[in-house]
């Protein structure tokens, strides 16, 4: 297996200007993996240099040639499948199952933006007026500024580069320093499937944030696509606002996860721990806050109880195991804070809350007799841990669901009927209704409220890097 540790520009891996490197660190166990390239403002600007100069011809190439190279790359991706996961597990240290899921919804998101790149819409029509033709076109937005977070390091690149590629965009790609490995390998893969030079570039700059600045400051770039905390995507939409850069924003999450009175109780407990405990809790669409009626409370802590005690823990390479180690000590103890202060908030803590002396492993952990507003419940946990709420009543319970800033995904686990009326009263981007993930290429993903703007994936995904342009006709026989 090949561990591409340089930047990518303009077609070619190469060092950083001042020859400065990064460790890349296994969270399973503290070893170093590799040393990455640290890009320095120089390198940003060549790679803003590169993608400009590439962005006329990309855009003139045919949608079926873009289409033809995406599908190339998913189909090098399906080949390669273990690679890419081990990679991700490598540097992640998610667990096997989850990294070769997360392989597998990565490749498919250039396969199904392969197909949408030969199905971007326009409109023609008749003015009301009737003195003009209405014709509404749709261009490629620009250069492109995908930053990428370290939790899903593979989908999040694909999500992005799948439609920018196939609106005809060129793209920069800025990974998270915790997970540069998993896209630079997805660059090369675009590299080996014909992407020209200067269409798709990779730096990781250190500092991160003045030279991303210093990018999004550069004229030519006019799109940033970002997934990460609501605290940055706050700070990046300021720096866009100076040269009013169209900005896409996938943030923080805070995903309550509702069962009713009623619920079928094998359908909820399955459900939850696939909201929870998918990628290990360290997910945006994650279920942060369990809502669990009173009528079904106890038999489902006991059910939940049981099905996280039989999840082994331990390194992602070992295929066995069904939980790893989170990205990196710094994020399992923020996680065994937010446990620790729970129980002193009044929580019983029924299960786990145990940190590995070794690597940056946490227990899958059951709170009970948690208190809604306490800081478990207004906290992206990011974790494998579950705090359970007791409700009697549905119009409160939907009320505590709605009482934050955020609104990227819910769940609810009920009767049909009624679990969809509470679906449409949840303040959300996202609902799933007695299932645990929703996830899918084809579907708009996408938060309210303080969880972000815009849509990818779906349809709607690649017209985030489209721009509108209105020709006005004269129409036959008008004046």
């Amino acid at each position: 297996m090949t561990l591409f540790t340089d930047l990518f520009i303009d077609g070619r891996w190469r060092p950083g200007a001042d020859g400065r490197r990064f460790d890349v660190i296994d969270p399973s166990d503290g070893g170093t993996i590799a040393a990455f390239a640290a890009a320095t403002e120089q390198d940003c600007m060549d790679a803003v240099d590169a993608a400009a100069a590439a962005q006329p011809g990309w855009a003139a190439t045919a949608p079926r040639e873009r289409g033809e190279i995406l599908r190339a790359a998913y189909e090098i991706l399906t080949a390669e499948t273990e690679i890419f996961a081990e990679i991700m597990v490598r540097e992640n240290g998610k667990a096997w199952p989850d990294a070769i899921g997360e392989a597998t919804y990565a490749k498919e998101f250039f396969r199904w933006f392969s197909e949408e790149a030969v199905r971007i819409p326009g409109d023609y029509r008749l003015s009301p007026a009737g003195d003009k033709q209405i014709v509404v076109d749709r261009s490629p937005i620009g250069v492109s500024l995908l930053i990428t977070p370290w939790n899903f390091p593979a989908a999040m690149a694909t999500r992005k580069l799948g439609p920018a590629l196939a609106a005809g965009c060129t793209t920069i790609l800025k990974p998270a320093r915790e997970t540069p490995l998993t896209a630079a390998y997805v660059v090369d893969v675009l590299r080996r499937a014909g992407v020209p030079a200067g269409v798709v570039n990779l730096v990781t700059p250190v500092p991160t944030g003045p030279l991303v600045k210093r990018m999004l400051d550069r004229p030519e770039v006019r799109k940033l696509s970002f997934t990460g905390s609501t605290e940055v995507g706050r700070d990046l939409l300021h720096a866009c606002a100076d040269t009013v850069v169209s900005a896409s924003m996938e943030l923080g999450g805070n995903a309550p996860l509702i069962v009713l009175p009623g619920a079928d109780l094998d359908v909820a407990v399955e459900g939850a721990l696939l909201a929870k405990m998918r990628n290990g809790g360290s997910a945006c669409t994650a279920a942060n806050r369990f809502y669990v009626h009173g009528s079904l409370h106890d038999a489902f802590v006991e059910r939940l109880d049981a099905a996280l005690a039989a999840i082994p823990v331990g390194p992602g390479l070992d295929r066995a195991n069904g939980l790893g180690a989170l990205v990196s000590t710094a994020e399992r103890d923020k996680v065994a804070a937010l446990v620790t202060n729970a129980v002193a908030d009044g929580a019983t803590l029924r299960r786990g809350g145990q940190a590995s002396a070794k690597g940056a492993f946490y227990d899958a952990t059951l709170l009970t007799g948690v208190r809604h507003g306490s800081e478990i419940t207004t906290t992206e946990i990011f974790g494998p841990v579950t705090a359970v709420v007791r409700f009697d009543d549905v119009d409160e319970a939907v009320r505590m669901a709605n009482d934050t800033i955020y609104g990227l995904m819910a769940y609810v686990f009920g009767e049909e009927r009624e679990a969809v009326a509470v679906a449409r009263r949840i303040e959300a981007g996202m609902v799933a209704v007695n299932r645990g993930v929703v996830s899918d290429p084809a579907a708009p993903f996408g938060g309210v409220k303080q969880s972000g703007l815009g849509r990818e994936g779906g349809a709607e995904g690649i017209t985030e890097f489209l721009e509108e342009k209105y020709i006005a006709l004269t129409a036959d026989g008008a004046r």
